[in-house]
């Protein structure tokens, strides 16, 4: 089978590393990848918002199955463009179709959704420059910490927590009348904050039967104890350990089934993965968010832990035969330590030449933001590489990612010395 990954990011890397190992798979593409997807694939310089270009290598190269890996040209309707498409619409595509999609391209629109099925999740309402004085007044009813949430996709900078009433008022402000997130906070949601501690929930679904993936947790802040700015993600553990095997039946009562089961109600075809945003409060789970594809750098903790072929994985979804497959989990823990660039999530320096990759054993290497340049690997994003280990517990697989972090070095690498601090 021919197979095209859509995306740059560690994610790809990761599912092109855990594609590659399948004898079902005949040649593989990335477009546009990095310098680690090309060791293992075909990098294919196009833009993952390029549909016309993507239809011409999907022609050129008899590609069977698209995997997409960012939420972008899922939201932008990727999966509709296939479907609509006579030359390409027996290719199957991993990604909802565009409707299913807004499930994270508008967070109202996920708001509506979980209220309609009664999915636990917290109290909110929706606001534009219009109503920006009810906003206000809305904010007057709640207790702190605001929560604010613009509504498009902002690049993962579009969630605003803070506990001053008046700071909030003017962050409200900003989002809606000053256009801070452009026409992602055209209309912004504020809603309860939750208090407890975070986790992911992936579900892999072929819009029929479902199946419920290794949980994991992140760390989206760029300070040691959660402070500063948030960032796509500095590193990731898998399993989480206070998911104990009675919370996680409440997730897929309260929260999986129902979301899945909604998809039908609703029409909103979906076949691909879907990443639940959960926190837990006392020992109940609430949404926070969905997201319509897998996480980074959560991929490159749960992939690794599925010992099923993936190429068969995916195949099940596109030809809706999910229920036959068996899922195989490994039981050891893995964790991965997100290396970023001198400056990141504000302004960085790309180009810094990577040392160190050849000397990384015992654990994988996942490419984030990274390129080939003179027939060298350097520096060509805020997150460069993430190095996942395994353990027998998350101390253990820490401890060895940390370690084979230590022999990487380029100008500027930062990293999370405290992961799993909160554990």
């Amino acid at each position: 089978m021919n197979i095209l990954i859509l995306g740059s990011g560690g994610r790809e890397h990761a599912f092109a590393w855990k594609l590659a190992q399948s004898n079902k798979l005949s040649k593989l593409f990335v477009a546009p990848g990095n310098a680690g997807t090309e060791i293992i694939a075909k990098n294919i310089p196009i833009g993952v918002n390029d549909f016309e270009a993507i239809k011409e290598v999907v022609l050129k190269e008899k590609i069977e199955l698209v995997f997409v890996g960012p939420e972008d040209p899922l939201v932008n309707g990727i999966h509709d463009f296939f479907l609509e498409d006579v030359e390409l619409k027996n290719v199957a595509v991993i990604g909802p179709e565009k409707l299913a999609a807004t499930l994270e391209g508008s967070k109202e629109f996920a708001k509506e959704f979980m209220m309609r099925h009664k999915i636990p999740t917290a109290q909110y309402k929706s606001f534009t420059s219009e109503t920006v004085e009810k906003g206000f007044k809305f904010l007057e009813e709640l207790n702190p910490p605001y929560v604010l949430k613009a509504d498009g996709l902002a690049a993962g900078k579009g969630v605003v927590i803070l506990n001053d009433l008046n700071d909030a008022k003017i962050e409200l402000k900003s989002m809606l009348v000053d256009k801070k997130f452009g026409t992602a906070s055209a209309t912004v949601v504020i809603e309860e904050f939750l208090d407890g501690i975070e986790l992911s929930v992936f579900v892999l679904t072929d819009g029929d039967s479902y199946k419920v993936l290794p949980t994991a947790k992140d760390y989206k802040r760029i300070g040691e104890g959660d402070t500063g700015l948030n960032t796509g993600g500095m590193g990731a553990i898998s399993p989480v350990p206070f998911a104990s095997k009675s919370f996680m039946d409440k997730i897929e009562k309260r929260i999986v089934k129902p979301t899945v089961e909604g998809f039908k109600m609703d029409k909103m075809p979906y076949k691909g993965f879907i990443f639940i945003g959960l926190i837990k409060v006392g020992e109940d789970p609430k949404v926070i968010e969905y997201n319509v594809r897998m996480g980074d750098p959560e991929t490159e903790v749960v992939l690794p832990r599925i010992k099923n072929d993936m190429v068969e994985l995916l195949k099940a979804v596109a030809d809706q035969k999910l229920s036959e497959i068996d899922l195989q989990l490994d039981e050891r823990t893995a964790t991965t330590v997100m290396t970023v660039s001198g400056g990141y999530p504000g302004s960085y320096e790309k180009g810094k030449e990577i040392s160190g990759i050849e000397a990384i054993k015992d654990s994988l290497v996942f490419h984030a933001g990274t390129t080939v340049k003179d027939g060298k690997v350097v520096t060509n994003g805020g997150r460069v590489m993430a190095i996942t280990s395994f353990g027998d517990d998350f101390k253990s697989a820490l401890s060895k990612s940390y370690e084979n972090v230590e022999k990487l070095s380029f100008d500027g690498m930062n990293y999370r010395r405290d992961l799993g601090f909160d554990l």
